[in-house]
């Protein structure tokens, strides 16, 4: 009888059958980024936490890279693509600039990257999606820009400040917060810190700095100079400076 009624339903009412979804497999994903505009430029930091469903996969992950002399991407998603994408986005920078002598402009990086990002639509739909957040400031002046991205390919350019990620809801907030338009790279570093350390208190995804294993985010600067990439001694001793605060 139950077999009869189901062939029914099958052919009558097929859409009142119950969907089989398959399920996502397993994959490891990169989480928290933030990206802080200050005085001179754009602070990028993003945690070390690596994870695969509720299990901590690697607490050693670099999720923030340098694309150009002057611009930054950090990525959040599933951690292969979003590697690969940072990965393939630099190189393509690079093969422009040998070939027209010149950088692209930040508008013509970021909507490189928005195609890069759209020719992964396709895993995107299954589940599988990975998107980046990028940085940069134009040679030789302080205009500094923010662009964030979904998982079409679309893209958005930030006022101040944003973040990507699972605990990106948590590190917004103290962002807002603590943004001052007159703000040096180092205010805007400690208060890129603090708001990755909000986000880890309230997100298992996120990693916070951790002095007792010596784990730290990785941190990005970059200004009309160029490019920075913050020593963790650096960072170590800014997060002493955060917790005497407190």
């Amino acid at each position: 009888m139950e077999a009869s009624f189901v062939a029914h339903l099958q052919q009558q009412h097929p859409e009142l059958m119950p969907r089989h979804v398959e399920s996502r497999p397993d994959l490891m994903e990169a989480t928290t980024i933030t990206a802080l505009k200050f005085s001179d430029g754009v602070v990028m930091v993003g945690d070390r936490r690596a994870t695969i469903g509720n299990r901590i996969a690697s607490s050693h992950m670099e999720k923030v890279f340098a694309a150009d002399s002057h611009s930054l991407v950090g990525v959040a998603g599933v951690a292969g693509i979003a590697i690969d994408m940072a990965r393939l986005f630099a190189v393509e920078l690079e093969h422009y600039e040998k070939l027209e002598g010149t950088q692209l402009s930040l508008l013509g990086k970021a909507n490189r990257l928005a195609a890069l990002v759209r020719g992964h639509l396709g895993h995107a739909m299954q589940g599988i999606s990975a998107v980046p957040l990028f940085a940069g400031v134009t040679p030789g002046t302080r205009d500094a820009k923010i662009f964030s991205y979904d998982i079409t390919g679309g893209r958005f350019e930030e006022r101040n400040w944003q973040s990507i990620g699972s605990g990106s809801p948590y590190a917004l907030t103290t962002l807002k917060r603590l943004w001052s338009p007159e703000a040096t790279s180092h205010e805007a570093i400690e208060a890129s810190l603090q708001a990755l350390i909000d986000a880890a208190d309230a997100d298992a995804g996120t990693a916070g700095p951790d002095p007792v294993r010596e784990l730290y985010p990785v941190v990005y600067v970059v200004t009309g100079d160029g490019v920075n990439k913050i020593a963790e001694s650096v960072i170590a001793d800014l997060v002493i400076g955060l917790e005497g605060k407190h």
